[in-house]
């Protein structure tokens, strides 16, 4: 595709500065890694927050770099397209380069702080329910034309966004759910891309780190549901939204035309007469197109508020409610949320993504749901936070665990840069005046497979075992940007093997 070709009708981003001679250069490939330049790429001068792209832009050109995509004028002797800002002309570009696949796929966002995960896993088997392929890209995997690929980031950029849903068309798939992270939002990784729904589970605080308040956090949001003008990016013909959180009231507020959803509260698509135990939740649902019984095989009310999100997105594009319900009622198996490890033990063990307050809270309240009336089994607790992100959750964190756990045990998660001990202490500060008040245990224990060891050890007959923060993880991302292979259900099944000849006697202890 020539460079001309490229830019046409995008005058946002073709500037002055971009001489009408330049057009006719052909342009193979687009780039914002110089390292994964190859000869005709387009290169993106992207200014990051650790590096700047035009500092790589000699390299880019040395590659073989075709053009470039600047904020400043370089002088490489090679064409630039002189744009604001490089990270934002990605996406309008690379959905143009790749043939626009977002605008032929049946597209769904998933935005929120918890639940984006669950919820694309359940929107992609509903939209599955009666044949059609449907792509999935998030925090666990990618799924292109039915095969499984690792991935980076929640929402790759915008560069790689477009070329997987290319790759999606060009396999067959006739939609795609992915989660849109508010980083990607931010950053513009979404550009382009016109979302068929957009689905908005809650707003709890986490990535403080990156958004200076709780106000530019849901700002960021906010765009998926009302995008920039100047994108020209239409809104969702679709949006659903919980109006069971704070800030998803505020937000169908301002989109008047959206549908809504709620545990317990008036909304579009709601659960009343709600039951959960261990096996699942039972609840009568209402719908604008009538009532149904569900036995929904998840447990806790948090995933019956997903459950009803995603059903509410799929039968507002135009699925059946009947097979929906149906498929819901098959199940859906989430990697890392709320997930069992079973090694015959008289005691569950319930592996989970949970890292915020509100996350933390939610998997505890359903734990203490499936601890048996009248008994006196405890819910325990094993949880960490991660270095070098939003410090001002932790003690939050770490007073939510004290308060609704019987016995917490503090541990390293991702510490990144950061001291675990430091981390630690921070969450133990929150820990102090819950524990006093509950008469729960608290203690700290560094190396994550130790306290696995020891909760596993600790748990009798009849108790909840929370292990939390890392869920389908399998690694531990230590300083200098080393990581470790490290996957929560595989410690707790060792731990559980190593205590089975007398898990037979715990409940007697």
């Amino acid at each position: 595709m020539r460079l001309g070709e490229l830019t046409a009708g995008l005058p946002r981003l073709a500037g002055p500065e971009a001489a009408a001679a330049d057009s006719g250069v052909e342009i193979s490939g687009l780039a914002y890694d110089s390292r994964a330049v190859q000869p005709g790429s387009l290169f993106f001068c992207v200014t990051g927050f650790r590096s700047d792209g035009h500092d790589f832009a000699a390299a880019a050109v040395r590659a073989g770099a075709a053009a470039l995509v600047v904020e400043r004028p370089l002088g490489l002797g090679v064409p630039e397209l002189h744009v604001a800002s490089a990270r934002r002309a990605m996406g309008p570009l690379a959905a143009r380069f790749f043939g626009d696949p977002a605008g032929q796929l049946r597209m769904v966002g998933v935005t929120g702080t918890n639940g984006k995960t669950t919820s694309a896993y359940l929107v992609q088997a509903l939209l599955q329910a009666r044949g059609a392929s449907c792509g999935l890209l998030g925090t666990v995997k990618s799924v292109i034309g039915g095969q499984e690929r690792e991935v980076q980031r929640t929402t790759p950029e915008a560069i790689d966004l477009h070329r997987d849903l290319r790759a999606m068309l060009d396999a067959g798939d006739a939609a795609c759910v992915m989660e849109v992270s508010s980083h990607a939002l931010e950053l513009g990784r979404a550009d382009a891309v016109p979302f068929a729904a957009a689905l908005f589970t809650n707003l709890t605080q986490d990535h403080l780190d990156f958004h200076p308040t709780m106000e530019d956090y849901f700002l960021a949001k906010r765009r998926l549901f009302v995008p920039d003008q100047e994108l020209r990016t239409p809104p969702p013909r679709l949006s659903v939204i919980n109006a069971g959180d704070s800030y998803g009231r505020r937000l169908s507020e301002e989109v008047p035309e959206a549908v809504t959803f709620a545990v317990g509260a008036p909304a579009d698509y709601r659960a009343e007469e709600l039951r959960c135990g261990f096996a699942g939740c039972e609840f009568k649902l209402i719908t604008p197109a009538g009532e149904r019984d569900v036995r929904l095989p998840m447990p806790g009310h948090f995933n019956v508020a997903n459950a009803l999100g995603a059903l509410a997105v799929a039968h507002g594009l135009g699925e059946p409610l009947d097979v929906l319900v149906e498929t819901l009622e098959r199940g859906v198996r989430v990697p890392g949320r709320f997930e069992p490890v079973e090694r015959g033990q008289d005691f569950a063990v319930l592996v989970d993504y949970a890292h915020t307050p509100d996350s933390l809270q939610n998997v505890l309240q359903a734990a203490r749901e499936l601890i048996a009336p009248g008994t006196a089994a405890r819910v325990i607790c094993v949880f960490g936070a991660g270095g070098d992100r939003d410090r001002g959750k932790r003690p939050l964190m770490g007073e939510i665990a004290a308060r609704l756990a019987d016995v917490t045990i503090v541990t390293s998660d991702n510490p990144r840069s950061e001291p675990p001990a430091t981390i630690i202490q921070e969450i133990l500060a929150g820990t102090r005046d819950s524990a006093a008040e509950s008469g729960g245990t608290v203690e700290s224990i560094e190396d994550r497979r130790t306290a696995i060891d020891r909760a596993v050890e600790l748990a009798r007959g009849g108790d909840v075992l929370v292990i939390a923060g890392k869920g389908h993880e399998q690694g531990q991302e230590l300083e200098d940007g080393r990581k470790i292979p490290f996957d929560d259900v595989t410690v707790a099944r060792e731990a559980l093997d190593a205590r089975l000849p007398s898990v037979a006697s715990a409940g007697t202890r």
